[in-house]
């Protein structure tokens, strides 16, 4: 059995180096991959950094991943060999619990991380459970498929479960989940704005499709947008002004937290209770709901805003995301 070739951090917050292992024997469900593209998510940098006290080392990041069936198990029906397919945050879940079966492994208490505990897509191959791999359609080239896998995901699922196409969307943070989460909830009939604290990024935000700009470093922005939204995706890392957003939603309306902001998060209930209004996270998607993505994206055209490096080139590219200079989600090609 050949090794798998790899980049990974010995320590945290340490640079990649080479790194080879020996891949588990392919069971009945699992399929082995041959990685053409993998992108970078802000999530990698955590993992690598340890800020979630989950890491191990050593560490081959990467979960946002495009490739070619190599090899396939006895068991493996829903892809072929030579087929192209992704493989996102989750490798695995219990496949017994309700979440599983109802189509929410997203949730599943025993779900099992592509690049936590495993050796993620900064790699030549990988092997996975072929269940969690999904066919990529023809319409969508795979450099801007790849960020789709996590980050597409992250934002279809609040918008799938709980917009309309009458509703008032606002999308907070114009980088690599806002970018996308701008395109999908244009493509859904929504009325979108988008909340920026850098006001040179209003003519892309337009682009991707939003129908308003609100610079948020503006003085009273947010209360010029009170009662104006059903919906809020907060896309950002940053503790935000949580009282004026809650006050920006109309009767009913939800603020979903995408980005794990490390600060507690604290409103008034009286800001909760009139209106009948919401704050929620939001994870990933199931499987459902991933090939749904899919197919949606390559049929309204939306697709990641990439940058593309060669995977040789990795710890640039994860110096490029860190610095803040990605527009929009940096790519690794093998």
């Amino acid at each position: 059995m050949n090794p798998i070739h790899a980049h990974a951090a010995t320590a945290a917050r340490a640079e990649l180096t080479a790194f080879s292992y020996q891949p588990e024997p392919l069971g009945p469900d699992d399929v082995e991959i041959t990685i053409s593209h993998c992108g970078i998510c802000h999530s990698d940098l955590h993992l690598l950094d340890n800020d979630w006290q989950i890491s191990s080392y050593p560490l081959v990041p990467g979960h946002e991943i495009v490739g070619q069936v190599a090899a396939a198990g006895t068991a493996v029906h829903n892809i072929e060999v030579g087929q192209r397919v992704g493989v996102g945050w989750l490798r695995g879940s219990c496949q017994s619990c309700d979440e599983c079966l109802t189509g929410q492994d997203n949730l599943c208490a025993q779900g099992q991380a592509t690049c936590v505990g495993h050796y993620g897509g900064f790699a030549d191959r990988i092997r996975v459970d072929g269940r969690f791999a999904f066919a990529i359609p023809a319409g969508l080239a795979s450099e801007n498929a790849a960020p789709l896998l996590c980050g597409g995901a992250t934002v279809y699922s609040p918008i799938r479960r709980l917009a309309a196409p009458h509703m008032r969307i606002g999308v907070i943070g114009i980088g690599g989940l806002g970018h996308l989460a701008l395109q999908f909830a244009r493509a859904f009939g929504c009325h979108v704005t988008a909340l920026s604290s850098s006001p040179d990024k209003e003519g892309e935000a337009r682009s991707f499709g939003a129908h308003e700009f609100i610079a948020t470093g503006s003085p009273n922005a947010l209360k010029q947008a009170t009662g104006r939204f059903d919906l809020i995706l907060s896309t950002v890392f940053a503790e935000l002004d949580w009282t004026g957003l809650i006050q920006a939603l109309r009767p009913n309306g939800r603020l979903v937290l995408l980005g794990a902001v490390g600060t507690p998060i604290s409103v008034p209930a009286m800001y909760l209770i009139l209106g009948q209004k919401s704050i929620q996270g939001s994870v990933i998607a199931g499987r459902p709901l991933i090939r749904e993505m899919l197919e949606f994206a390559s049929r309204h055209g939306i697709a990641a805003r990439t940058e593309v490096m060669p995977m040789a080139q990795a710890n640039a590219g994860l110096a490029h995301l860190r610095a803040g200079r990605a527009r929009y989600r940096v790519v690794l090609a093998t």
